[in-house]
């Protein structure tokens, strides 16, 4: 929890460094907050957050995408952001390097990672078959149901990455507070792999998530 905390902290002061500190007028930063506040961070450390990013002695962050590939062909993407890019690439080259994996050239995953704006929220009420109508003008390119850590029902929306500001208003019109609201990685392949051959590539995931400059990991294992 501390460790999304931290990423979720970094998000917001470069939201804020990117649009100014109201959620009001920046949608980023809304759409942040409203992700810390699912996941219960304390109001305090957003608020600190804020108050950092709007400081002069407060630097911003580069985001810098990685790819790469695991032990057994499976293919690593990972997303960092940073105050200083030459640690981080020298972290992440060691991990692949540590792990048996390799560190790629960016872009050489397009073919297998999609860029996509995800939201969720708690189905409670919704007809979900009328609004998967409702929202196909918005963008909406998938709508389906799955089952969170807690086993509650959890609707999911798929849209183009483009589509995130329209899709975000489009919600909100229909007053549907949504738990989360993301820009995520979505593997369009995936690789099969032994359960021995999964130990081998959680190695470098867990390498790379314990990195501080690390924002989000993402693979193609198929589950």
């Amino acid at each position: 929890m501390a460790v999304q905390f931290t990423r979720l902290g970094k998000e917001i002061v470069m939201a804020v460094k990117a649009g100014g500190a109201s959620p009001d007028t920046n949608s980023r930063l809304k759409t942040v907050m409203q992700n810390a506040k699912a996941v219960n961070m304390p109001k305090d450390r957003v608020e600190a957050a804020i108050k950092r990013a709007t400081s002069k002695d407060e630097g911003n962050y580069e985001e810098i995408v990685y790819e790469g590939y695991a032990p057994h062909g499976v293919a690593v993407l990972v997303e960092t952001a940073t105050d200083n890019t030459n640690r981080t690439v020298a972290n992440v080259r060691s991990y692949f390097t540590k792990t048996n994996g390799s560190l790629g050239k960016t872009g050489s995953l397009d073919f297998i990672f999609s860029r996509k704006s995800v939201f969720t929220f708690e189905p409670k009420d919704v007809d979900l078959d009328e609004l998967e109508l409702e929202l196909i003008d918005a963008g909406l390119e998938d709508l389906f149901v799955e089952t969170d850590e807690e086993g509650n029902d959890l609707a999911v929306i798929h849209t183009a990455y483009e589509d995130f500001g329209k899709m975000q208003k489009a919600l909100e019109e229909k007053s549907i507070e949504t738990k989360s609201a993301k820009l995520e990685r979505i593997a369009q392949s995936h690789h099969d792999v032994t359960e021995e051959q999964v130990a081998d590539v959680m190695k470098l995931i867990d390498k790379l998530e314990d990195d501080d400059d690390v924002q989000a990991v993402y693979h193609n294992m198929a589950e």
